[in-house]
Parts: C-alpha cells; structure tokens; sequence
C-alpha cells in the first residue's frame, strides 16, 4: 500500500499579540531554578561520587571503568575555573538545569505552544525532584536532561523546517552525550527506531542524518577505543554489579510508579498527557517521533532492569508536549484550570522540595520526612541510616579524613614515609585524595573502579593504613594488624562507620598482588 506524499511545510512556533512573553517567563523560571542551586550549592557536604570525579580530574583519559571521560574533563574545567569550593565545582551542573527549564520552554515553542505552554513545560522541570537532585551535584547526571533534549529539539525543529541539516546538531550533541553517560546508546537507538516508525523514515534518505551520525561516532571514538584496548571493563562492571545484586529491581509496574513518584505525582497527567497527545492527536502526531523514543527506552529499561531514574533525562520533551496540549485543551473554555494547576504545580515542589534539596538542617530533615511520611523510591540497596542515600553520602568525609590524619601522624617518622593509605571504595580514596593535603596526608590508593588501573604507586605493603575493612581479610596478608582510629559521622552511611587499621608487613608486595586485588562493583 503506497504512502501519502509527505509535503516539507515550514511550521514555526506560535505567533501572537504576546510572542515575547514566553520566553520572557521562561527565562524567569531558568533564573530562579539557577539561584536556587546556587544558593544551595553548600549547604550540606562534597558528594561521593563528586569525590571520585575530582579524582578522575588528576588522571584525564580517554575513557574511565564506570563512565566516559567527559565529567573527569568539566570537573577539571570547574577546578581550575571556578575553584574546590561547593559553589565552584557546582556552578556548571546549576547552569545546566537552567538551561534545561530554557530549552523545555523553547522545545514547547516550537510545537506550536504559546505563552502559558511555554511557561508550564519550563515549570515542570523545576518541580521534579530528580532534577532538583541531579543539578545539584557535578556528576553526569546533571548534563544529561539538557543533552537529550538539546536532541529532542533538533528533531522537532527538523520536522518544522524540513531541514535536514538539524540532524548534524544531533548527531553532535549524541556524540556528547555518549562521552558523558552510555545511557545515550538507548536515546540514539530508540531515535533510530522511531525513525522507521513514522513519516520522518524520509530524513533516512538524506545525507545530513548520516554525517550527524558519522560525527556522533567520531566524537566517541577515543573512549571506544579506550574501551577496546581495556577490554571493555563498563561491561565487566556491569555484569558484577548485576551479581552482587547492589541495584534495586523493578518490575513493570513499579518502574512506571517509581516514574510518577521521582517526577513529582502532580505532573504525571501532564507527562501522560504529552505522551497521548504525541500519538492521538493530528497536531501532536507530526512529533510523534518523540512518543515512540520515550516508549522504546521505557521498554528497553524496563526489560534490561535498569535503574529507576534512568528514563527521567527522556520526560522534558513530553513536559512540552502535554503543555501543548493542555494549553490548546483549555483555549475556548476552562481557562480557569490553567491557573489552578500550576497553583499545585507550586505548592506540590514547595513540599517535595526539602525531601530531595539541602534546605533544612539534616535533623529538621529526619523531623520533615517523617511528617509528610513520603519517601522517595530507592535505587539501590544500601544501608543509609537516618537520611536517604543521596543525603547520606554527602557526610563523614572530612571527619574521616581528619581521623585517618591522627592515626598517620601518630607513626613513626620512619615508618610513616613507606605508610600506604588504602581504601575499599572509591569515595574513602576520594575523601583522601581531596581533603589529604590539608592535613598533610598523601595520595590515597585503592582497588576499586579506576583507582586499580592507578595501581598502587611505589608502595610495597610495608606498612599500610586500611579503610573500610573489618580487618579478617586483613590479617591473613600482613604480619600483625591493629586497630588505631574509628570514623563515624551520625548522618553519614553506615557502611562509612568502621575501624582503621595500621597493617604491617605485607606477605608479598603491593605490586605483585595488585593484579588479583581488582574490585569493579
């Protein structure tokens, strides 16, 4: 059965009476997203996994154990740009969920949104707390909301103007965005799929989709061959951390629940929404692209027992849509509901806010949460104490370190040049690593993700100062084993409350057990 023709009309955003008004609100909404992680920026501690990219920093290369190279490079731009301070080493991530709030406004203009769709999509995005949590920190998390919409965009801008040439944006962006997180993989093939799935297969015959392509491979071609020469240890990692059983796993309903939960309850209508009317609606049908790349990735997540918040970079694009639709719903009547939406919109974040955002004290915090008696779905299985996960690893570092200070300075001056610090994760040897050389401590050395590639320097095991161990393991290896310091923090996790160990008189050498010492997980 033959196809309709496919006519290439221009269709550009809205136009009307009030076309600057949008942008204007959205740029507000941008700036008031922007000061409110600044001004949040420190008020609890330095976060775990900003520990280990900060260490990643001291060793750019093409490619890392547990993610692409590109937050090791923004995290040494911040270092040296901005400085060690929170406010410093979270400046970028901020800017990059205002922008985020910007182009969800943008993206909704584009569909044909006016000013109230404009504005609605840019408020959805501050008023989800896995986004008020993922722009907080400098990790990878914080770039890839903005990365995949950038794409979105570029798409729905292609469809508008019939011009091909968008798809060379995309296919740049892609490449990014598979040299910050792998999760770009499932973007790029669901795209790919959605493409035969609607009218836009016709941009396939086109030579732009195939440059943007080629450029989205070449920019990820120095980590893939990274990956290749180190034969592909992110799958080795993967594999472990499925046996270990670390990774909390949702079935089918719970991961479509756990989606409404992390995305703020009130906006699941509007999420929804968009979906529908990406693929019900005439208008929304020309997009309809976007509903099958939501889709796909939602399978694909769900099938391969990804995490829960994996899929939150995709809903942007479906905040605009359902905007769109909303905005187009309530033109002739119900303008009322318009209003009152957004009220709870407001009043919702305001309560949701504190549970994902460092704005209370932690005690008023463990106060808070038990009152509103909400508590938001895990993602993996960790023993937190008082604060969830997210909270909890940005305690104890300092305090640890100081610890580890005293028991090192209480060597003898002798003993303490040959004295390794090693620690069993990466945030212990992170915490070292960046607060070491205030109190004079050296370089620590691990086993863990990429801190085994590192090796163990010139340490031979002479003496070694142990982390996050029980100490059994410990004294089959060394001659004598002792417990000289204890780190605890209240609100920090517990698997972070532990005996340091001095151990002496290694066995073998640091170098020749290194090999068998890897610890990917």
């Amino acid at each position: 059965m033959m196809e309709p023709a496919i006519h290439l009309t221009r269709v550009g955003p809205a136009r009307d009476d009030n076309s600057l008004a949008g942008p204007v609100i959205v740029l507000s909404l941008a700036t008031a997203k922007l000061l409110f992680h600044l001004l949040t920026a420190g008020r609890y501690g330095i976060f775990r996994d900003e520990l280990y990219y900060l260490a990643c920093s001291e060793h750019l290369a093409f490619g890392y154990v547990d993610q692409p190279p590109l937050i090791a490079v923004v995290a040494w731009l911040s270092r040296h740009l901005f400085g060690e301070s929170l406010l410093g080493l979270r400046l970028l991530p901020a800017f990059a969920g205002a922008a985020t709030v910007w182009l969800s406004g943008k993206l909704a203009r584009e569909m044909g949104g006016r000013a109230f769709a404009q504005a609605l999509a840019a408020l959805a995005v501050i008023a989800t707390p896995i986004f008020l949590l993922m722009h907080h920190w400098l990790t990878m998390n914080a770039f890839e909301p903005l990365i995949w919409l950038g794409c979105a965009w570029c798409v729905v801008r292609a469809i508008n103007q019939g011009d091909p040439r968008y798809w060379l944006c995309f296919g740049v962006l892609l490449g990014l965005g598979m040299e910050n997180k792998y999760t770009a993989a499932f973007f790029a093939l669901a795209v790919f799929v959605a493409l035969f799935l609607t009218p836009q297969r016709r941009f396939l015959s086109n030579a732009w989709i195939w440059i943007g392509a080629l450029c989205a491979f070449l920019i990820f071609v120095p980590n893939l061959i990274w990956l290749i020469r180190h034969d592909f240890p992110f799958l080795e990692l993967m594999r472990n951390i499925r046996g270990s059983g670390r990774d909390v796993v949702r079935g089918p309903i719970a991961f479509v629940l756990d989606q409404a939960m992390t995305l703020n309850p009130i906006l699941f209508p509007l999420w929804l929404g968009g979906l529908g009317w990406l693929f019900l609606n005439r208008n929304g049908g020309r997009y309809r692209i976007l509903g099958w790349t939501y889709l796909l990735m939602l399978v694909s997540f769900i099938v391969l027992k990804g995490k829960n918040y994996y899929l939150s970079p995709a809903y942007p694009m479906l905040f605009a849509a359902g905007a769109v639709a909303f905005e187009r719903m309530t033109r002739e009547r119900g303008r009322w509901s318009r209003a009152v939406y957004a009220v709870l919109i407001v009043i919702s974040t305001c309560l949701l806010a504190p549970t994902v955002a460092p704005i209370l004290p932690p005690e008023t915090y463990i106060r808070y949460q038990k009152a509103i008696g909400l508590e938001p779905p895990k993602a993996e299985n960790q023993s937190t104490g008082p604060l969830p996960q997210y909270f909890a690893d940005e305690f104890g570092w300092e305090e640890m370190t100081r610890e580890v200070a005293r028991v090192y300075d209480a060597l003898p001056p002798e003993q303490r040049a040959a004295t390794a610090i090693f620690a069993n994760s990466y945030g212990q040897a992170g915490a070292i690593d960046f607060f070491g050389a205030k109190y004079g401590l050296p370089k620590a050395i691990s086993s863990h993700q990429n801190y085994w590639l590192w090796g163990p320097r010139d340490y031979t095991g002479q003496s070694v100062i142990v982390l996050g161990s029980d100490g059994s393991g410990d004294r089959e290896h060394f001659a004598s084993v002792e417990p000289a310091g204890r780190t605890y923090h209240p609100y920090s996790r517990r698997d972070e409350h532990f005996e340091i160990f001095v151990c002496r008189d290694l066995n073998t050498t640091l170098q020749a057990a290194w090999p068998s010492m890897k610890k990917w997980n």
